[in-house]
């Protein structure tokens, strides 16, 4: 692992019907849905270490806190940008921001853990009793 201070990533989308409030079950209006927004900080995240990690390492989110404050329509483009502001060990954080065309849509704080990616998934696959 080689992650340093400063990394940015960045991940985008176009608001669908299928991205939507109400299709995700977060809500009854069509409009980009908060758990797409979250997933696209985290995508941006990804993005900004995993070049910097070893073959067999990933990471997965461990907490997040974030502020949707603004509505996006369907057809509109939304991004999400993230930057490693904090390493401890294998604790990664980040400050996030998502934007549509017509300025930021949210923000906050989202950290992630460096993983080994087959002993994790050992673990993971023993919770099935096998």
């Amino acid at each position: 692992m080689s992650v340093k201070i400063g990394l940015k990533g960045r991940a985008e989308t176009v608001v669908t019907q299928e991205n939507t409030a109400q299709a995700a079950g977060s809500g009854l209006v069509p409009v980009f849905a908060t758990p797409y927004m979250v997933a696209l900080m985290e995508g941006a995240a990804v993005q900004a270490v995993q070049a910097s990690l070893a073959p067999d390492e990933g990471t997965v989110g461990t907490r997040l806190d974030v502020t949707h404050d603004a509505a996006t329509p369907v057809g509109m483009k939304v991004w999400a940008e993230a930057e490693l502001t904090g390493v401890e060990g294998r604790k990664l954080t980040f400050t996030v921001s998502a934007f549509d065309e017509a300025g930021k849509i949210g923000s906050g704080t989202h950290q992630r853990a460096v993983i080994q990616t087959e002993r994790f998934m050992a673990r993971v696959q023993a919770k099935l009793g096998g």
